[in-house]
Parts: C-alpha cells; structure tokens; sequence
C-alpha cells in the first residue's frame, strides 16, 4: 500500500515553456472506471486501490492541484492549472500542416517511475484545448479502448508502445463519428517515454529561433538519448539515435502484421514507441497493400509502405535540425544529415532479419547479432569490421523472408496463423498448393542447421510467435458490445492479448480471424 501518490511534474513545459500552454481539463459529469491496468499502476508506483477512491478518479480526470496533486472531491480547480496541451505541428498524408497540438488532451505531468524512468501520463479525450481545431474536444468509448487493448498487445509482443494506464467513461453521449447516433463519452489515461514527436520538432523550426530549438533538442536528448550529449554534433547524434530506434521499431510492426494507419509526422515519436493508435489493425491474410484506415483513400500508410514511409519522416525530422546541425554551412549539414538516413535501409533490414530468424527457428551467432550491413564508423566485429559471413547469413535470410512474403500472400495466407503453425505444427495444410511451400520449407531447414543451437532457436519460437493479437473482427465485435453498455468482451479480449504466446481454452474463440476481417475498416477517433 502506498503511503502516498507519486509526484508528477512538468518537466517538457519547464524546459521549453513555448511549446506547452496550462491548461485545465473538462470535469466529466459521471466518470467511472472502465478497465484499469493493475501492472501498469504498480510499475508507476500507484496503488491500484487508491486509484480506483476519489482521489484516484480525480487524477485520472485531470482535475490536479497546483502542485500537481490530485484535488480532494469537491474542491475547485487552480487558478493556473498545472496540466498542460502541447503544440506540434507535423505532415498529414505529405502535406505540412503547421499547427496541431493537443486538440482535446492534456499532459497530466511526468514522473520517475519504479524502475527510475521517467514517463509521461496522458489524458485524452478531456475537452477542447486551444489546439482542438473547432472541434469539441470529446472521445468515445470505442476508439478509447481499442487504443487499450492495441497498446497492450505490442507491449506484450516485446515491441515499444505506448500503454494505457486507464479507461473511464464520462457519463455523456457525444456526436457520433459517423451516422446520427450518439455514443459514449471515453476517456484515455496513458503513459509514455514521452509526447515528444517529429511534429514538436517542426512546429519549432517553423515558428521558433535558434534557442527554443536547441532547448528542445537539449531536452530530447536528455529524456531519451542521453548517449547523444557527448557526440560531435548533439544534433546529428538525436538524428541517428531517432533512425535507429525507428528501424527497429518499423522491423518489429511488419513482423508481427501491424499496420499503423495514420503514420503521419505528428505520429512518430522521438522516443522510438509506438504512439496513437486510431484507424490500425493487424494483417489477417498477407497483403502488401493492407489498409483498414477510412481516411487513407490512397494507400499511402499501406502495410508494406510504412518502412519507406518512416525514412520520409524521418527526412522531415532532419530538415529541422540542419541549422543546428551546422550553422554556418547548410551544405555541411545537409551532407551530414544525409549520410546518416542514408543508413536506414540498412539498419531497418538487419533488424528485420534477426526478427524474422527468431520467428522461423534460425539460429544467429554473436556476430549475427552485431552485423549491420551500413556499419557506421566504430561498429563492426571485434576484429573492427564487418564479418562476412554472418552479413551473407542475414542476406539469406532475408531473401527467404522476401520469397515468403510472396507466397503468403499469392496464397492468401494468414500471416500470424502461419508462424504460429509453423511453431506448433506443420503450416502445409494452410496453403492451396503446398508444393512452393515445401520448396520453400526445405531452404528454411538447410539455414536452420541441427546443431543445438538450432534446437534452442526452435524452441525459442513459441515465445515468439503469437497465439493471440486483437483480430479484427474480435475487436470490432468487443468495441460494439462496449458501445452497447457491455464491457465484458473487451475485457476479455484484455487478457487474451496480454498473454500472447499461450493457448487458453477460455480464449480459443479469439485464436482465428474469424469472418469478414478482410474487408474491416476502422474511423479516426483517437
């Protein structure tokens, strides 16, 4: 039991007062408590009991005193709030749009948690802001907990994400997002590395000098990438540490069949998490130009688009930081800059490879390990540069990958069903003619080899390819019943996801993609 609740702060808005504005949310009129994340709470230092009480609910409401202390029932909000909404501004489907922010969220405050990290908690859904664009600033239910239960299944996958601390209803019906029926007021409180995004950084250089950038720059480096702070160019070394968090991170997404959706600038966090999770879902069958996003009529966050589209964020991030990078010489900077995105494709492939051997039972040396096939300047093996063998062994297994990609989805496969076969059983059956397959199978067995290390990358894959993601139809099914007053299915869907590797025979309905997930599309609500 605590003795009493963690201290949050302000530290973003300390640091760089121009990019946050104070600001109080809305008092919702009958808040409750729809699922709380017991794990989460304790690993942030907050008592699951406590935040259930009063004072509990007024946290999670936002409704804060001064001090950054939730306020006792019935007392009155601050005169200068201690929560804020933060400015951004990003690129939206490739076009620049110079302010966004925080249209109807607010940062609750930041805090160190158990393990010493500092983390963010996020409140959304809590009423218009200056940012919120003529809109209301309300959330529904829904997309409330679909960013829940998606947040909490990459976090079990082992892959970097935001989570939901809280999902509380308001109490209220708020305007639909699509036809004339009204739907439940939601809100989110989730917790992150931080908020800090490649929109903050353009929103900076588009309206603020030298010294705001470098605060920010200072700031981010400090939050995140500390390593950067002694490097040559700070700057430049932010650039290289975003790269590669953001490879890895794009490696692990096509791994397990996620698609994002909305990757816009705005959505991509410097931290190298997965952030805000509106129109996203997970492949069922394989395909290349996946989209399950309303609003992205022409494909452009399609499945296979997001490692080349993350690059083209990342160039935007770049142009932010050129004058910092070198200020008397753009052309210095610019070749600087280049050179380091030009070391995407290679870490983004390198990742990809080392993930797919995982899934498939590949064992990786050491050296496998080490082996990226753009080394930058001090990497390499021990003897101080690359190891063939080991790159030639990440090029074979990345041409598998590439031949499977291409049989799963000539063969309308479904992409996490065939790992977990391939994990479990012999995956032949899935296939309508299992003669390319079996082709392709006697290659995956010549590079796994029979040694024990072969043995134990086998048997390593049933802790890495999932039973359990948040199909399609499932979610879809769950979030309706949710909209109808019925919370049971979410919350079942919950704790199917968060244990990913394991059957459960209360959850075997959830294993397959059930019907009509093909052609399942999902709104903008987050």
């Amino acid at each position: 039991m605590l003795l009493d609740e963690p201290v949050l702060h302000q530290s973003y808005a300390a640091a760089v007062p121009e990019l946050s504005v104070p600001w109080q949310s809305d008092v919702p009129p009958a808040a409750e408590l729809v699922w709380l994340n017991e794990d989460l709470a304790a690993e942030l230092g907050y008592d699951a009991a406590w935040l259930r009480g009063p004072e509990g609910i007024a946290l999670l409401t936002g409704q804060l005193a001064a001090d950054g202390r939730s306020l006792a029932p019935g007392s009155d909000a601050p005169e200068h709030p201690f929560t804020t909404a933060q400015a951004y501004a990003g690129h939206q489907f490739g076009s620049a749009n110079p302010q966004l922010g925080d249209g109807r969220a607010v940062l609750l405050g930041d805090l160190v948690d158990t393990r010493g990290d500092r983390r963010d908690l996020h409140l959304k859904g809590a009423g218009a802001t200056p940012f919120a664009r003529a809109g209301d600033g309300k959330a529904p239910l829904g997309p409330m907990l679909r960013e829940a239960v998606v947040g909490e299944s990459l976090h079990a996958l082992g892959i970097p994400t935001t989570r939901a601390l809280a999902v509380l209803t308001t109490g209220e019906q708020i305007a639909p997002r699509q036809g004339v029926t009204p739907e439940p007021g939601g809100l989110l409180v989730r917790a992150a590395a931080s908020h800090l995004r490649v929109g903050t950084l353009e929103y900076a250089a588009w309206h603020h000098d030298l010294g705001v950038r470098r605060a920010l720059v200072t700031h981010a480096i400090e939050r995140h990438h500390p390593a950067a702070e002694g490097a040559a160019s700070p700057p430049l070394a932010l650039l290289e540490a975003v790269m590669r968090a953001q490879a890895e991170l794009m490696a692990q997404w096509m791994l397990v069949g996620f698609v994002h959706g909305v990757m816009n600038t705005d959505n991509m966090a410097l931290s190298g998490e997965g952030i805000d999770y509106g129109p996203c879902a997970f492949l069922d069958v394989h395909r290349r130009d996946a989209v399950f996003s309303s609003i992205d009529r022409g494909g452009r966050y399609a499945y296979g688009h997001q490692p080349g589209i993350a690059l083209w964020n990342l160039s935007r991030c770049a142009e932010t930081l050129l004058e910092l990078v070198d200020e008397g010489d753009p052309n210095v900077a610019v070749e600087q800059a280049t050179a380091v995105l030009e070391r995407y494709e290679g870490h983004y492939r390198a990742a990809y490879a080392r993930g797919l051997a995982a899934k498939l039972g590949i064992p990786l040396g050491a050296e496998s390990d080490r082996v990226d096939s753009s080394p930058t300047q001090g990497e390499g093996t021990a003897a101080g540069g690359p190891d063939p063998g080991a790159d030639q062994h990440l090029a074979r297994i990345q041409d598998l990958g590439a031949d499977l990609a291409v049989l799963l989805e000539e063969q309308q496969v479904d992409h996490t069903g065939f790992f977990r076969a391939l994990t479990d059983a012999d995956p032949a059956s899935l296939f309508s003619d299992p003669a390319p397959f079996e082709a392709w199978h006697q290659r995956l067995l010549a590079l796994r080899g029979t040694g024990p290390s072969a043995v134990a990358a086998e048997d390593a894959m049933a802790r890495t390819n999932p039973v359990h993601i948040p199909r399609n139809v499932h979610l879809d099914a769950a979030l309706r019943a949710a909209h109808l007053g019925d919370l049971e299915p979410v919350r079942t869907l919950l704790e199917a996801v968060r244990r990913p590797f394991e059957h459960h025979a209360e959850h075997a309905h959830l294993e397959g993609p059930g019907d009509g997930g093909e052609h399942f599309m999902t709104f903008c609500g987050t």
